[in-house]
């Protein structure tokens, strides 16, 4: 094999290399991509059920105030 054919070769083996590793890169990035959708789908939803329980809790201290004053109103 002359050195032309071994450089020729060696190109052809390194493109072949690259050609890969920037595939797995892609990928990579794919994936990376994906768990940050995943992650800020994920913070939504714990805002949302913060702000569900916020309300929950003070819907429940009203009732609890309201009941309260009835039970003393009760006993007035």
């Amino acid at each position: 094999m002359s050195a032309t054919e071994e450089l020729c070769e060696e190109i052809k083996r390194l493109q072949s290399e690259l050609d890969e590793t920037s595939r797995q890169k892609i990928q990579a990035a794919e994936y990376g991509l994906a768990v940050l959708e995943e992650k800020q789908q994920l913070q939504q939803q714990c805002e949302e059920l913060e702000a569900l329980y916020d309300t929950t809790r003070h819907e429940l201290d009203c009732a609890k105030e309201v009941r309260v004053k009835t039970v003393a109103n009760v006993f007035a």
